[in-house]
């Protein structure tokens, strides 16, 4: 059976982690779409601000404040966009929660939370969304991280999560196909995103944190969502630099862990002392803002992901994208840091 996806300003799009960041980006680019809105998180503040500002500029949201990590909440999700709407038509499982800290330093408790956002909380929302969408057709999106490809030192038990969800999506998707579901799964691979990710993050370190370039604007990873959601994609990697990333570690991984050991624990550290510690793993943060603040230059577009999302436009744009994100990951900040280190 074929998969056919509707306009968005025909469709009910759900949102988890819908409160800040990539999901939030999301919300308000599907609003502008005429798409209708469930939006959850933990934080009942910030997800009550956003669905009456979604709802005064005339859009049309509802919110349910749930933690995915409880398979009930997520059922709650479902159970009110079939209640308010009579259903929905894409599912985006978006919470996310990370931790800095190496990996014999990170308490047994904190990665078991971690999986449960990150990794349980998607595995339940896409079974219920898959579900409900086996007869009617639609969509499931799942936000994987480039680091579903490659792992890093200071979030280890994050890249574990994240290939643990391209492992469930990838299954998934297959199984659905197997079943002739008219159901599209496609995993959104970001590369760094400037969103306040590293300030919600659980900091076991002494420095503030931060992310290693190159940083995409969290408006372009919305774009491909919702690029997601009416046209049937496998995968969309977000940023040229974390396609370089991947396809580096694929062909030659070997550099990819020498990246690894030489500047990425430098990368994602600020000289500014530690200025939290918990973050939002165990209980909401401050939410309501899409953007973060990296210090560092943000690019609002990716042309390799603009390329990728339209197969119209040529190999040869696409290969010129991913060079030119290879030679902003070895800008002077970068090779100052390897030079500090020779």
């Amino acid at each position: 059976m074929g998969i056919s996806l509707k306009p968005l300003k025909e469709q009910v799009i759900v949102i988890t982690g819908a409160s800040s960041g990539i999901g939030l980006a999301t919300a308000r680019a599907a609003a502008k779409k005429g798409a209708k809105l469930v939006l959850a998180s933990r934080n009942k503040e910030a997800l009550a601000n956003i669905e009456q500002q979604i709802n005064a500029d005339g859009g049309q949201a509802i919110h349910v404040v749930a933690d995915v990590g409880q398979k009930e909440d997520v059922q709650k999700i479902a159970d009110a966009a079939i209640q308010k709407f009579g259903g929905f038509d894409t599912w985006v499982n978006n919470a996310g929660l990370s931790i800095y800290g190496r990996l014999e330093e990170v308490s047994d408790e904190d990665s078991h939370r971690l999986f449960e956002t990150n990794f349980w909380g998607l595995v339940t929302g896409s079974l219920i969304a898959a579900k409900h969408l086996k007869s009617k057709g639609g969509a499931i999106i799942n936000l994987g991280s480039v680091l579903s490809d490659v792992a890093i030192p200071m979030q280890g038990m994050y890249a574990a999560s994240k290939h643990a969800v391209k492992g469930f999506t990838d299954a998934l998707r297959i199984e659905l196909d197997e079943d002739k579901a008219p159901v599209s799964v496609t995993l959104i691979k970001p590369a760094g995103i400037n969103t306040p990710y590293p300030q919600h993050a659980k900091n076991y370190t002494d420095r503030e944190l931060t992310l290693p370039p190159p940083v995409y604007a969290p408006e372009e990873v919305a774009n491909a969502i919702l690029h997601a959601a009416t046209q049937p994609k496998r995968d969309i990697f977000v940023g040229g630099g974390g396609k370089a990333m991947s396809s580096t570690n694929k062909y030659a991984p070997s550099i990819m862990d020498w990246a690894g050991r030489s500047m990425m624990t430098d990368l994602q550290l600020s000289d500014e002392p530690a200025q939290h510690h918990d973050g939002s793993l165990h209980q909401p943060g401050q939410d309501g803002e899409v953007h973060g603040n990296y210090k560092g230059h943000v690019m609002k577009t990716s042309l390799y992901t603009r390329a990728s999302m339209h197969p119209l436009i040529t190999s040869a744009v696409v290969a010129a994208a991913s060079a030119a994100a290879i030679a902003l990951f070895g800008n002077n900040n970068v090779k100052q840091k390897i030079k500090s280190m020779k």
